[in-house]
């Protein structure tokens, strides 16, 4: 019973950010942009600390790195091309950047799955990406040029030390 109790603990957190990237959408739609922005911040922050915690806990499993993913696309790819998209004026670019980003942004976690990584990241991190969006957002900044070179950058063979 313990046992089963320790092991969804991680999940929790993992959970929590979901929440937090649909809370995201939900705030965008709502036209609260800062507070849509500041969700997606506190997404990073379970984010960052459901792995740890699975790994001090020592209850790592391939559920728990499924729902991490799942979660990451929902908080790190779609709530902030959303958000860019909100605030970006109109065009077939921006478009393009709104499709691009949340795609490339699966494509890299679908590959980091399959093929994981030992002390680097092969392409940017999506959360790194994602909070980028989320930063501009902030500031009701956007430009799709930096939304498309992030979502190469995810998908890119660059490496990224782990943290």
């Amino acid at each position: 019973m313990y046992s089963q109790i320790v092991k969804t603990i991680p999940n929790l957190f993992t959970i929590g950010n979901l929440l937090c990237g649909i809370l995201s959408i939900t705030f965008n739609m709502s036209g609260f942009l800062d507070t849509a922005s500041i969700f997606i911040f506190l997404s990073a922050i379970l984010d960052l600390l459901d792995g740890r915690i699975a790994r001090k806990l020592k209850v790592n499993s391939e559920f728990g790195v499924e729902l991490d993913s799942l979660a990451d696309i929902v908080s790190f790819g779609v709530a902030p091309a959303l958000l860019f998209h909100t605030i970006a004026t109109p065009s077939i670019l921006t478009s393009l950047a709104f499709i691009l980003f949340p795609t490339m942004g699966a494509l890299r976690l679908a590959k980091f799955s399959v093929k994981p990584t030992i002390g680097y990241f092969k392409g940017l991190p999506i959360p790194a990406a994602g909070l980028t969006l989320a930063g501009m957002g902030m500031f009701s900044y956007s430009n799709a040029w930096i939304t498309l070179i992030l979502a190469f950058l995810m998908v890119s063979p660059i490496r990224v030390k782990k943290i």
